[in-house]
């Protein structure tokens, strides 16, 4: 095994910024005055809580919790739970707020918010997680539920975190409310495909746009940061549909292979050794973020925020970026590689099949019926399909970026429900 020469770049980010100038873009589109950018940029309600932890040998340990519902204007407040020790309250405040665009570009009947806990997992034992999410749902049962706030699984949580989330909150209602969160376990009033549904967005979407760009399938290369969630599953539909996947990348490194990986055999991999490091045939990237510079057709960031930034994105040499995470490319990115001519699909569009199918969840448990595979699919592929149409047609008649098309007609859908409501004297 080779290892492949590159730099180091730093990264820096401020999602809450960013996410504050991408709302002041479409308001000015949008013609609407400040009083909306300022009732839109500030959060309904946002709670911080403390979390008492007793660890396995006894000891306390105090963590910090938060949790921002952003806006409730079309139904209750919908977002991921997030684990990391890197989780701020601006940050989630900044994902919050993507989270109300991403329902209402979709038309979802939600609004956005967003949780974290600050801890980093992999420090923890399963015990000692379950003592944590029970603590942090018992703290804010008050300002959850199937019709006010909705969590779902992100970054350091999965199906088991919900199934927590969820039985602490029925035990202090005295009943099961399958509703309070998605991304449950199928046993526990789960949907199929919730698992896969927002890397078969990002899919779906990147086909729509390699296709826009006369690209095809057989004949394009791609590099897909991250091989959690969403990256991995990107990767294997990618794969599937044809595209040579060239490059992936995890929390431990970035593996590269010319010749295109075999992602199935690279997935087998990852399940022995819990990283891509190391699979056969391929060259180690000495730097793993100079993933997000190789000559690729497509590029699918699907890790953290503010990985493409004014360091690096002048090198940026893909044609095409679909955003797999929330915020991975700054404002001042997003200038760069407007002038340089790539195509940037925004995260509110490209990565929202996760808030699809916990939409069909949700619905599912309220209605106590469940859908086939297929039907889940079918339903997605179509509300995927009909957004890109949409905001690909806003942004070609009115000159527009695509992230500015896709906030622009989020922000407007939202504005007007407010109108519409009113102000409660």
């Amino acid at each position: 095994m080779t290892t492949l020469q590159t730099h180091i770049l730093p990264v820096s980010a401020d999602p809450l910024a960013d996410a504050h100038t991408q709302l002041r873009s479409a308001i000015d589109e949008l013609g609407y005055d400040d009083s909306i950018f300022e009732m839109l940029a500030l959060p309904r309600r946002e709670v911080a809580v403390s979390v008492p932890l007793r660890r396995d040998d006894g000891s306390i340990e105090i963590l910090r919790g938060f949790r921002v519902q952003h806006n409730l204007s079309r139904g209750p407040g919908k977002g991921g739970l997030r684990y990391s020790p890197d989780v701020t309250l601006d940050e989630v405040r900044a994902l919050a707020m993507w989270m109300t665009w991403k329902c209402a570009l979709l038309d979802v009947p939600y609004g956005g918010a967003k949780g974290g806990v600050r801890i980093d997992p992999r420090n923890y034992s399963t015990p000692e997680l379950e003592r944590v999410t029970r603590r942090y749902t018992s703290e804010l049962s008050h300002v959850l539920g199937p019709d006010t706030d909705i969590p779902a699984p992100d970054i350091g949580t999965d199906e088991k975190t919900m199934a927590w989330m969820m039985d602490t909150y029925s035990v202090s209602q005295g009943r099961t409310t399958l509703g309070v969160v998605t991304g449950k376990p199928i046993a526990l009033g789960g949907s199929v495909g919730r698992a896969d549904a927002t890397s078969r967005g990002v899919v779906h979407i990147a086909l729509c746009a390699l296709e826009t760009l006369q690209i095809t399938t057989d004949h394009a290369t791609a590099a897909v940061q991250g091989f959690g969630k969403v990256g991995r599953g990107a990767a294997r539909f990618l794969w599937d549909a044809g595209v040579k996947v060239v490059a992936v990348s995890d929390l431990y490194g970035a593996i590269f292979c010319g010749g295109g990986l075999h992602i199935e055999a690279l997935e087998e991999h990852v399940e022995r050794t819990g990283t891509v490091v190391g699979f056969s045939g391929t060259d180690a990237i000495e730097c793993k973020d100079d993933l997000l510079l190789l000559a690729v057709d497509l590029l699918v960031p699907a890790a953290v925020e503010g990985v493409i930034n004014g360091m690096n994105a002048g090198q940026v040499k893909a044609k095409l970026i679909v955003e797999g995470a929330n915020g991975p490319t700054t404002t001042e990115a997003d200038s760069i590689l407007a002038d340089n001519g790539t195509i940037v699909v925004p995260d509110i569009l490209a990565n929202a099949g996760g808030v699809i199918v916990s939409y069909f969840e949700w619905v599912q448990a309220n209605q106590s019926y469940w859908w086939t595979l297929q039907e889940v699919d079918d339903r997605l592929k179509a509300r995927m399909y009909a957004a890109w149409n949409r905001v690909h047609m806003h942004a070609r008649t009115r000159g527009l970026t695509l992230r500015t098309a896709a906030t622009s007609l989020a922000v407007h859908t939202v504005a007007e429900a407010h109108k519409l409501r009113g102000l409660y004297p």
